[in-house]
């Protein structure tokens, strides 16, 4: 990486478009140069082919010559096209390569501009800019050499075989192509004018839109999707009038090629016919060279064609380069050191900080902080508090006076010495896509080269617990489906905690979860649950597959189940269509019916062309059992079913089990049996398909249920979420055993979504504190770091800073609530910018001061 972002190199933003072609891939440009020249001879050779077939072989009426000549003609002919797939090939992988280290190079650019830089730049012009408009400029790029070096060549070569069969049509041929270089670059330079206006217009639509998502909550709060509908469409109409103008020029370019194209012909025919009535020029000769000015306008085309591409990504290029033209403020490492290790010790003297027109934030801040004192910045709204937290972690850079770090000017230090050292949690932190595993690890591992760096378990989850976040991934670990490889190492376990729940707290757990037992129907599994008592590792019994299977359609035939389900079904859509129909969509009434609210018109349109009774197509037919199959009797109340049904359904599974899946019967009863009695798991002898079918007994895991559904091993009745303290008392059990490690490990593993908004607000925010806190720095900076906690959340983290990292950690805590202050051993206040108190909590409350004043507001 220290090679690619070389300090030699001239500034990224202020390198040339054609520095990336002239420094970048010599070897593969040679053979790529290489590849063009030998191409010349096979695009010129088919011409004197042409000319002897006609002249020589025809005319001579000579098969032999003939039958030589259209094979050398047709071996040249493929080659040309060979070595022009190959050039198109090398073409794009080297532009592709060049737009990899491009965008790489730019990207580390951008990431390390100030945080000033992106108050003013919106989001959508970085995006666009970083993708679609530097696509455009890779596929310039790889051509950017070869293609005019290849046109030149190819236009001199056939330029010269046509002067060699007459100089005359030669010269007025290329009469045309003066008049074509002044008419396409001004219609050019016109395209280009509208092109960087529709670049502008396009960067502003996206900022547009992508303010409007990132706000999509507050529009649909307000109703106001008018007002954002009114903003994009000026920019949408204004987009329209550029592109209707650029197409007309764009037209009109290629209009005027095809005229000038069209005139070479007129000449050719118009005075070579003249020269060969009065045998002056022989009919091949006249062949060979309309063939060869149909070839030389093709160079030609690709130049103009590479003009506007340059002129295009010219333009793109420019206006990428002119928004990130930014000095990046401080190195990403230091020069010829290690990064510095810092003490704790912080002092400003007469720091300030203006933005815009001299607007102070700050002014004359003048204070210090020892090596692991703990200090609070307290004040009045807007009084610059974010601001100089901001300033001591190098994320804004002062307008004058110091800042010293352990003595040390901050302004002279880099990026990795200031990371090493301080790390920073803001009000509203940013929770990347991912698992909570790799957010948590976010920070070590930007400062850490070596895996063995890393937290142990023990630490990441003596931190969770620290911050309060171990219910949350607890609860994350149980609901969570585990992968079968990861399963295995801890399968044990996993069961063991199977055992506890279904001997030892069975009889508390049997109002949330119906045992799965071989011999009894199950009323709040589906049917197809009691059909199959078991699970399929590939799709073969998966729900969706089994209307569907001829052989599991047979099965039903066979216990004779096929049409009482069918009937099930119609009877389950027509309730449901008759009660809910005029309801709506809504969830809540379609709690009781296997019927999914987006199936509703499905099944009236069913319904209604079957007239109600039994459908013959086979397609719906095949509707009806996939929505029986999905019934639940205990929680389906839209029909009933009868005892005997169920009875079939018993028998029907144990036919399947013994016959089908050739499962030792006794064996599972008895481990049930077992498992309720004396809480012991006996494995079962091997069976016909078991790597493919899991049955729901006791030894088994079932890989596409949640942790939760394993260790329940049974059907739900209620969400285990609704009862508190059957949950507690689990966890107790599992305590005991050592078995919460596990979970814990499994639910650190939880993907939290797009900036993680599968959390909430206060989850984020704890999230936040680990991580940071994982990173064992010397400074933390704490931002309003608890906001978003509720009170016993803030406290038990202003506990955990008191008591355990007190005298090991700088800290300087902007905090909100005052009633936090007494545990900070000293306390700041600022007000309209400027530092008007400081001292103990003890101190500033006998003076009777500004901190008083806002103690007694608070």
């Amino acid at each position: 990486m220290s090679s690619v972002f070389s300090s030699d190199q001239p500034r990224l933003t202020k390198r040339p478009l054609f520095y990336w072609i002239l420094r970048r891939h010599h070897g593969w440009q040679l053979l790529l140069l290489v590849i063009i020249v030998a191409s010349l001879f096979f695009r010129v050779f088919p011409l004197e082919m042409q000319k002897r077939i006609i002249n020589e072989a025809i005319y001579l009426k000579n098969i032999e010559l003939l039958f030589l000549y259209c094979g050398l003609y047709m071996g040249a002919i493929l080659l040309a096209g060979l070595t022009k797939y190959a050039i198109n090939v090398l073409q794009t992988i080297i532009g592709q390569k060049i737009l990899v280290e491009l965008r790489t190079e730019l990207y580390h650019h951008v990431l390390q501009l100030p945080l000033q830089f992106y108050r003013k730049m919106q989001p959508g012009t970085v995006i666009s800019a970083m993708t679609a408009e530097l696509n455009a400029i890779g596929f310039f790029l790889g051509g950017a050499i070869t293609i005019p070096l290849t046109s030149i060549l190819s236009l001199l070569v056939f330029l010269g075989f046509m002067f060699h069969l007459s100089p005359l049509l030669a010269m007025l041929s290329v009469t045309v192509y003066p008049f074509e270089l002044i008419v396409i670059p001004l219609l050019q330079k016109r395209y280009n004018h509208y092109n960087k206006k529709r670049i502008a217009t396009t960067r502003s639509m996206s900022n547009v839109v992508n303010e409007a998502i990132s706000g999509l909550q507050e529009i649909h709060a307000n109703g106001s999707y008018t007002i954002e509908e009114k903003r994009l469409s000026t920019y949408i109409h204004i987009l329209y009038d550029q592109l209707k103008r650029l197409f007309v020029i764009k037209y009109g370019i290629k209009f005027a090629n095809n005229l000038f194209q069209s005139i070479g012909p007129f000449i050719l025919f118009l005075v070579g016919g003249y020269l060969a009535i009065h045998g002056e020029f022989t009919l091949g000769a006249l062949v060979a060279f309309l063939s060869a000015y149909e070839k030389v306008y093709d160079p030609w085309k690709e130049m103009l064609e590479y003009y506007q591409s340059f002129q295009d990504a010219k333009v793109r290029y420019n206006q990428i380069m002119t928004i990130f033209d930014q000095k990046i403020e401080h190195p990403l490492l230091p020069d010829k050191r290690p990064p510095h290790q810092l003490r704790g010790k912080i002092e400003l003297k007469n720091a300030g900080f203006s933005v815009g027109s001299g607007l102070k934030l700050l002014d004359n801040i003048t204070m210090s902080i020892q090596p692991n004192e703990q200090v609070a910045l307290v004040g009045f709204s807007g009084s610059g508090k974010s601001t100089l937290a901001l300033l001591i972690a190098q994320l804004y850079n002062i307008n004058h006076g110091l800042i010293l770090l352990d003595d040390m000017d901050i302004a002279a230090m880099s990026k990795s010495d200031i990371n090493r050292n301080i790390t920073m949690i803001a009000q509203r932190p940013f929770i990347f896509t991912g698992t909570i595993r790799e957010n948590l690890l976010y920070a070590v591992q930007a400062t850490g080269e070596q895996e063995q760096q890393l937290p142990e378990r023990k630490d990441i989850l003596q931190i969770i617990q620290d911050v309060g976040l171990t219910e949350d991934i607890l609860r994350f670990g149980f609901n969570t489906v585990i992968p079968e490889e990861r399963v295995k190492p801890i399968k044990a376990s996993l069961l063991r905690m199977r055992q506890i729940i279904n001997s030892e707290l069975r009889e508390p757990f049997s109002k949330v979860v119906e045992p799965y037992d071989i011999n009894a129907f199950m009323s709040y599994a589906s049917l197809k649950s009691n059909l199959l008592f078991g699970e399929s590792l590939t799709e073969t019994y998966a729900l969706d597959n089994l209307p569907y299977s001829k052989t599991f359609r047979t099965f039903l035939l066979k216990n004779k189940l096929e049409e009482p389900l069918l009937k099930l079904g119609l009877t389950i859509a027509q309730t449901t269509v008759d009660i809910l129909r005029n309801l709506g969509d809504d969830d809540f009434f379609f709690q009781g019916s296997p019927m999914e609210p987006h199936e509703l018109e499905e099944f009236i349109a069913l319904l209604k062309s079957s007239k109600g009774h039994m459908p013959h197509k086979k397609s719906a037919m095949d509707r009806l059992l996939h929505l029986a199959l999905r019934f639940i009797p205990a929680k389906h109340k839209i029909t009933t079913m009868s005892d005997s049904l169920k009875d079939q359904i018993l028998a029907a599974r144990h036919d399947f089990l013994k016959n089908t899946i050739q499962l030792d019967m006794e064996a599972c009863s008895r481990s049930t049996q077992l498992l309720q009695q004396d809480g012991a798991i006996v494995a079962l002898p091997a069976y016909e398909q078991q790597r493919d079918f899991i049955p729901y007994c006791p030894s088994e895991y079932l890989y596409s249920h949640s942790l939760r559904d394993n260790i329940l091993f049974g059907a739900s009745k209620q969400q285990l979420r609704d009862h508190q303290d059957l949950l507690e008392l689990a966890i107790k059990a599992f305590a005991r055993e050592g078995l919460i490690d596990e979970i814990l490990d499994i639910g650190l593993d939880f993907e939290v979504g797009s900036q993680g908004d599968r959390l909430s607000g206060g989850q984020k925010q704890k999230l936040a504190i680990a991580r940071s806190l994982l990173k064992e720095s010397t400074i933390l900076i704490m931002d309003e770091a608890t906001a978003s906690l509720d009170n016993t959340s803030q406290a038990q983290i202003q506990h955990l800073l008191e008591k355990k990292y007190r005298g090991k950690k700088t800290i300087i805590a902007v905090i909100h609530r005052l009633d936090l202050t007494p545990g900070y051993d000293r306390i700041f206040v600022l007000k309209g910018g400027s530092l008007i108190e400081q001292g103990t909590y003890e101190e500033l409350m006998a003076k009777h001061g500004a901190f008083y004043e806002l103690t007694q507001a608070h």
